[in-house]
């Protein structure tokens, strides 16, 4: 098995994939397990997947899932790939909420993609219930089997809608990770993102702030008292944001950085 993960690993590092040796292994321990022999299945597996990262197709999506907050999550074409940075938020809930961490809290994940955030939340507050809603079916149908394989699918619900539409509760806590590249910004991405991650999840309108309006129109009459909003943010978009929210009539708390040193997560409540 040395041989087999040392030439999947040249033959990465040709293609210049940077982090070639920690991916070569990646691949063989997921799709040909830890023995020493490489049987037939198991070596087309790998023939299949190589060819797939060679001609480009991001890591995990050739593995078809990707570890979050210590979770699996299963990919799909209508999801964006989970990001170590959007743990941030899982973080920032745990500081704003921690004390009410075995409350009956209810939560909102405003387009959910893999079900990430609200999946993992529920499991660090393990007395919450959630409601998940995403534009995409595709998304909608992958959360839904991501709660299930995540030990959570008696808590959470999963529903196609546009934002808040036809939501009539509030909730203590509200996620959302929404699109924030401006258009013009899309065809500049790495290619492994643009080409692999829908656009519907990328794409923020000509400033990046679209989906921001959205939801500070929606927010504050979703939002229990004493509840919070957190809010995932690009680079440069910290004022903007939190503009749209004050206007809005909700309190900017806090904002949290990421492993990177990054403003990443915006932390909302409402006024006094």
């Amino acid at each position: 098995m040395s041989a087999v993960r040392k030439a999947i690993a040249r033959a990465l590092k040709r293609a210049g994939i940077a982090d070639f040796t920690f991916e070569a292994r990646i691949l063989i321990e997921d799709l040909a397990g830890s023995g020493e022999r490489l049987d037939e299945a198991a070596a087309a597996r790998l023939k299949g997947a190589l060819t797939r990262r060679l001609a480009g197709e991001p890591l995990w999506r050739v593995l078809g899932a990707r570890e979050f907050w210590g979770l699996n999550f299963t990919l799909s074409q209508g999801t964006l790939e989970p990001r170590p940075d959007s743990e941030t938020l899982i973080e920032a809930a745990l500081v704003h909420l921690g004390a009410r961490r075995l409350e009956p809290l209810r939560v909102l994940d405003l387009g959910t993609g893999t079900g990430c955030l609200l999946i993992a939340t529920l499991r660090e507050f393990p007395q919450a219930t959630g409601l998940g809603i995403d534009l995409s079916a595709d998304a909608v149908a992958t959360a839904t089997g991501n709660a299930a394989r995540n030990g959570v699918a008696g808590r959470v619900a999963f529903q196609l809608g546009d934002w808040t539409d036809g939501v009539e509760e509030r909730f203590d806590l509200i996620l959302s990770n929404p699109p924030y590249i401006a258009s013009d910004e899309v065809a500049e991405l790495d290619r492994t993102v643009r080409e692999h991650d829908p656009h519907l999840a990328l794409d923020g309108g000509a400033d990046g702030l679209v989906a921001y309006r959205a939801l500070a129109a929606a927010l504050p009459d979703h939002l229990n008292p004493g509840g919070h909003a957190i809010l995932e943010i690009g680079a440069g978009q910290e004022a903007a944001v939190i503009a749209l929210m004050e206007q809005a009539g909700l309190r900017h708390l806090h904002s949290h950085r990421d492993l990177g040193g990054h403003i990443r997560a915006l932390v909302f409540g409402h006024s006094p």
